[in-house]
């Protein structure tokens, strides 16, 4: 396990507050590239449940900014971290179709959400190693 997983996990499972999926990728990599916690929780703080209108998936969006704030602009790189998740996900990229058929397997929404901020922390780490996801 790396330490951006266990931090998102930390956050993820704090039982006095609830960070959304963008807060839970981006803090653990804020925090390493030298942002505060506060600073990080309040950039993502509306990307939660997918900017707040069932669009692009708060976990993927989270791990754009981690990403953007690690230098990582390369477009090869990002379309290869976009593409990890249409793969894992039959081509769907937004929290309403992803909440919905996650919903008609009858799965946990947590578990749901937990399973994408994991994965893109994953994504995200790939990308700094091997420049694509």
């Amino acid at each position: 396990m790396s330490e951006y997983l266990d931090r998102a996990k930390e956050l993820r499972n704090d039982p006095t507050t609830h960070y959304n999926c963008a807060q839970s990728v981006l803090i653990p990599f804020a925090e390493e590239a030298g942002m505060s916690f506060e600073e990080a929780n309040a950039l993502a703080a509306n990307f939660g449940s997918s900017m707040k209108c069932g669009g692009t998936c708060g976990a993927i969006t989270g791990g754009l900014m981690a990403l953007g704030l690690l230098g990582v602009t390369d477009g090869n790189a990002i379309a290869a971290y976009w593409r990890s998740f249409k793969q894992n996900h039959d081509d769907m990229t937004d929290c309403r179709d992803l909440l919905r058929v996650n919903s008609m397997k009858g799965n946990p929404q947590k578990s749901h959400c937990d399973g994408m901020v994991y994965e893109a922390i994953a994504a995200v780490e790939s990308v700094m190693k091997d420049g694509k996801a």
